[in-house]
């Protein structure tokens, strides 16, 4: 399989002020897949403007045509999993069956506690997860659910007609602990990572590969303790949280270097950041489209 590129286009600007127009030049330079952050604010865009990713996500589903869409990710802080459904059937189709929906634990920013609560530790992050991920997939799955669970319930949940992609629209789960990785297996039609989060850091390139090889490791193990084979999810990386952070985008080569290496490890899909000038994401727009048009070609 060749690889695909994908990007996150962050919802920081108005619809009409770059915002559609992004999305739009996303699936002229041929990206795979363009997904946003599913969060309520991020780091340093907090003070600044940040808008929704479901509206964000229906008004490009209305703009583009064959690209996918996605979240990257969606997690359980601030989601439930009944009224999250309804949302995801609308937008599959809307979107005519493009959507991926990338979802994970969530972590302990802004979305932890903006709904007045304490920040969760990452075992009840985790207890959360491992409900939240059967539940949603019961609701895309089933016309009519109802659920007793510990976080969540459901009382005759009606999701009629389902998702035009059927038995539901895919999940890319995002996990690197065992319980994560055990919940990919069982769901996900595609796995996500960024990577090991303690080499960012101070660790080289040469560490994250194999912190990367020994993800996959795992996830195979995960997989095969039900029975399944590793090879059938995808597996994605979002890049910008490694120990090379933006280097493979200052250059066509250095990009197909980068990508070369991570393919080599099994990835068949990697995703870059759109360009955001004065942020972490800053980085060469024409470079970075001619690594849109130009890498996959050269990694053949």
């Amino acid at each position: 399989m060749s690889l695909r590129l994908g990007t996150v286009i962050l919802p920081y600007r108005r619809w009409n002020e770059g915002g559609r127009s992004a999305w739009q030049r996303a699936e002229e330079l041929g990206f795979h897949t363009a997904y946003t952050y599913d969060h309520l604010s991020w780091r340093s865009f907090r003070d600044g403007p940040w808008f929704g990713a479901m509206p964000t996500l229906t008004a490009a589903a209305g703009v583009t045509e064959r690209m996918r869409l996605g979240t990257l990710v969606t997690s359980p802080n601030f989601r439930h999993p009944v009224t999250f459904a309804k949302e995801l059937i609308s937008l599959d189709d809307i979107s005519g069956g493009r959507v991926t929906l990338g979802i994970g634990a969530g972590g302990t920013g802004f979305d932890a506690t903006v709904l007045g609560q304490e920040p969760w530790t990452p075992r009840e992050r985790a207890d959360r997860f491992a409900e939240f991920v059967p539940l949603l997939d019961r609701l895309l799955t089933q016309d009519a659910v109802s659920h007793r669970g510990t976080y969540y319930s459901a009382e005759e949940a009606r999701n009629i007609p389902g998702c035009v992609q059927r038995p539901r629209l895919p999940f890319a789960v995002a996990a690197t602990g065992p319980r994560g990785l055990k919940l990919a297996a069982g769901h996900g039609q595609a796995w996500v990572t960024t990577g090991d989060p303690k080499l960012f850091e101070t660790g080289t390139p040469e560490q994250s590969v194999a912190a990367l090889r020994d993800q996959i490791d795992r996830l195979g193990a995960a997989c095969a303790g039900i029975g399944r084979d590793v090879a059938e999810l995808d597996k994605i990386l979002l890049t910008g949280f490694t120990p090379d952070r933006n280097q493979p985008l200052d250059s066509l080569d250095a990009f197909v270097d980068f990508a070369g290496r991570h393919q080599e490890l099994g990835f068949t899909e990697i995703v870059l950041h759109w360009p955001i000038p004065d942020s972490d994401f800053d980085t060469d727009q024409a470079v970075f489209e001619q690594i849109a048009t130009e890498a996959v070609a050269k990694l053949r």
